[in-house]
Parts: C-alpha cells; sequence; structure tokens
C-alpha cells in the first residue's frame, strides 16, 4: 500500500495553489527527468507508427503499436495524476485555510478523471 506524503502548510510550494496556469514546483517535478524520459520513449512509439504507415505495414500490426502507446500514454497519465493528489491535494488539505481549495482540487482531480476515462 502506498502513503500519502502531505507537506505541512509551511512547506506548501505556492504553485498548487495558483492553479492550472501557475509556474514552479509541481507535484511532478521531482521526477521530471524520469517523465520526460517516458515521454521520449512514447514519443519514439508515435514515430514508429509513422514509420510504419509509410512502409505499409500490415494494419494489425499498426493497431498492436496503436494500443500499446495508448496505454503507455495512459499509464503517463495515472502517474501524474497521483503526484497530482500526492502533491497538489494534500498541500491543500493541509492549509489551514484550506477549505475551498481543498474542494477546488478535489474537483479539478474529478474532472481529470473523467476526462481520462472517456478516452
Amino acid at each position: 500500500m502506498t502513503t500519502i506524503d502531505t507537506p505541512s502548510a509551511d512547506t506548501a510550494p505556492a504553485a498548487c495553489h495558483g492553479g492550472p496556469a501557475a509556474t514552479g514546483p509541481h507535484g511532478y517535478s521531482g521526477e521530471k527527468e524520469a517523465h520526460l524520459k517516458r515521454l521520449r520513449r512514447i514519443e519514439g512509439q508515435v514515430r514508429g507508427l509513422q514509420r510504419m504507415v509509410d512502409e505499409d505495414v500490415y494494419c494489425i500490426d499498426i493497431l498492436t503499436q496503436v494500443s500499446a502507446s495508448t496505454k503507455a500514454l495512459q499509464s503517463f497519465a495515472l502517474s501524474l495524476l497521483e503526484e497530482h493528489l500526492r502533491h497538489c491535494v494534500a498541500a491543500a488539505a493541509a492549509a489551514e485555510d484550506g477549505g475551498e481549495e481543498l474542494n477546488a482540487k478535489v474537483a479539478e482531480a474529478s474532472a481529470a478523471i473523467a476526462r481520462l476515462l472517456r478516452t
């Protein structure tokens, strides 16, 4: 089972409180290089799809690669969502006056989950 690290209100980065346009340390910042590496690998998969189409590869083989690329993106999205919950939502929960902010962060995460489920 995974534990949730809850930052204190004093140490919570301000970016958590600034909304989607905020800059600065986000929940994924600690794993930024790993995320970029993962996204580059996904980019390579998508370029592989382009190459497969260009080389007239059998359609079922292309669809198999589409499925793999889709699953890789979904896995990345879930990882990012988990980091958002651990960092931004947890920071809002720990804030003294975080009631409204917590509700907003939970609603924001719920909407992101709904978008992921629609895909």
